[in-house]
């Protein structure tokens, strides 16, 4: 069950950045740093596919409402994604089933996904722009940083990442609840200003 660490944490990683998670288990694959990475995310094609997908999402992943739609369409890829490459690791490893390690890597990046997608949505209901690419920046260096710890201690990097998505979870309960009230608020206005400029037409 060596391997199971890097399952979790892969899988939490790539339903924020599976693009960057393929990257950069790929160059930690090529470079010797870690053995545990299988041949398959180490070929060439794969990583530059891999490198261009994660520009393509860098520059999305910063545009209001460009990065809901883009998170969207990755509803489906991001945990097929984490269940691929948790079934690769083990099978790399061999010290964990290939369906068990899909499974918990399919499943941990839905939930990170839907942390992520969720997030985003109540921050794009802020006029501002500069809170999305904050955001998106720290979750590219979030990831970049946990995958890459994840590589010496991976142990102690699943215990973050279940700390994070547990939060995450929390975090996105709340933010809904306020979204939900903001929404009926609005339409509330929107509803009173209606009747407001009826009123003031029968008047004159």
């Amino acid at each position: 069950m060596s391997v199971l660490p890097l399952v979790f944490t892969s899988g939490w990683a790539s339903g924020i950045n599976a693009y960057a998670v393929v990257l950069l288990l790929g160059i930690f694959g090529r470079t010797g740093l870690t053995d545990e990475v299988p041949a398959s995310l180490q070929r060439t094609d794969v990583l530059i596919v891999a490198a261009a997908l994660f520009l393509c999402e860098a520059v999305a992943d910063k545009i209001p409402y460009v990065d809901s739609l883009w998170d969207t369409v990755h509803t489906v890829i991001r945990p097929v994604s984490g269940a691929v490459v948790g079934a690769l690791l083990a099978g790399q490893s061999g010290s964990l089933s290939d369906i068990t390690a899909g499974a918990v890597g399919g499943s941990t990046a839905l939930a990170s996904h839907f942390v992520k997608a969720g997030t985003r949505m109540a921050i794009n209901t802020s006029p501002e722009p500069f809170s999305n690419v904050a955001m998106s920046t720290a979750e590219d260096l979030g990831v970049g940083g946990i995958v890459t710890f994840a590589m010496f201690n991976p142990e102690a990097a699943a215990i973050i990442c279940a700390v994070l998505l547990i939060i995450g979870l929390a975090l996105l309960i709340y933010l809904w609840s306020r979204i939900r009230r903001f929404r009926r608020r609005r339409a509330q206005r929107r509803e009173e200003k209606r009747l407001a400029d009826e009123m003031a037409r029968v008047a004159r």
